[in-house]
């Protein structure tokens, strides 16, 4: 007989066989070590979830004495671009410690605060940091808002699959260290933007991080509890309003039927 675990899952799957466009699911239960994924292997839009590697990039580069994360950095008037954040919507150039800046960055996903940490360590140092995290199809290629690079083609990409060994190593304390990776988990647990894996469950502590862009939503995170387990779901091209209902309805079912 399936497990009702195994059940739950089953049924995500089918549903999301149901929806529109490029879908990808990795789940793992961490007390069982259980793994499941649809797609989990592939690379996805990363909208902005390529703010969680980056967030654990600049971490590392901290303990390796390259900066501290107390040094201040000033984000000037032509650096601010749209959407989400705060840092536009102050007056002239903004100086913050960054700290505050991958704060902003994960918490209310920030964009401005995004494009002057990438800055701070520059593409190339970002690739080389990724590779060495294990990210291979992972990869933040252009800044946010760069319409040129966009419309070229240049795009960053995401693996469920690799967000969620992240995700594990820090939910072990495995990465760099016990206190980085305490550092990494509750920032991500001060996350603002929380209707998708969020959205109906809302008895349990969610250490997460979303993207949405036209198009495509993405969420994942560590569902905390008696029984915790990893979940994260990216998926572009399609329909977002469905896909966002099936996140927000996965997460609180495999919460309920991992307290049972």
């Amino acid at each position: 007989m399936k497990s009702r675990e195994l059940f739950v899952l089953e049924e995500i799957k089918k549903e999301m066989a149901t929806l529109v466009g490029h879908l990808g699911m990795y789940y793992k239960n961490l007390v069982t070590g259980f793994e499941y994924g649809v797609g989990e292997d592939e690379s996805y839009g990363a909208a902005s979830i390529i703010k969680l590697p980056l967030f654990m990039h600049i971490l590392k580069k901290s303990s390796e004495g390259v900066f501290a994360m107390e040094d201040l950095l000033v984000t000037d008037k032509g650096d601010k671009v749209p959407s989400c954040g705060a840092l536009n919507l102050f007056t002239g150039a903004v100086e913050c410690d960054i700290r505050t800046l991958c704060r902003l960055m994960i918490c209310i996903s920030d964009n401005t605060a995004t494009n002057r940490l990438i800055r701070l360590c520059g593409l190339e140092d970002i690739e080389r940091g990724f590779a060495a995290m294990g990210l291979e199809k992972t990869r933040i290629r252009r800044l946010l808002f760069d319409a040129e690079a966009s419309a070229a083609g240049i795009q960053n990409s995401i693996c469920p699959k690799e967000m969620g060994a992240l995700l594990e190593r820090v939910y072990r304390g495995e990465f760099i260290n016990p206190k980085v990776s305490r550092e990494v988990m509750d920032t991500l647990l001060m996350q603002q933007i929380n209707h998708k894996l969020g959205g109906k469950l809302r008895k349990a502590e969610i250490a997460h991080k979303t993207g949405e862009d036209d198009e495509l939503s993405n969420d994942v995170g560590i569902i905390l509890g008696d029984n915790p387990f990893i979940l994260c779901f990216a998926g572009h091209d399609t329909d977002v309003y469905p896909w966002e209902d099936l996140i927000r309805r996965s997460a609180y079912a495999l919460y309920e039927t991992l307290s049972e």
